[in-house]
């Protein structure tokens, strides 16, 4: 099965670089090797379920451990 998920990392930054907790979210999922795409205001990535939901983890803690407040994620197949 292929998921697709999105996440956002706060707090929000405003205009100018994006935050080191989103930066690090980020190359998370990189490393996972996953299909990305960063926006300003969330970040989506697809891939095998079972490699999507490992990264995710690696999302939380990189995050997290880089300041972010709060990762509010979406989860769905890629079919649905």
């Amino acid at each position: 099965m292929r998921l697709v998920a999105e996440f956002t990392t706060e707090p929000f930054h405003g205009e100018g670089e994006p935050p080191e907790h989103a930066v690090a979210a980020l190359r998370a999922v990189e490393a996972a090797g996953l299909e990305t795409e960063f926006g300003p205001l969330g970040t989506t990535v697809s891939g095998d379920a079972d490699e999507v939901v490992q990264a995710l983890a690696d999302v939380l803690r990189s995050s997290l451990s880089h300041g972010a407040t709060r990762v509010t994620l979406q989860v769905e197949p890629a079919d649905g």
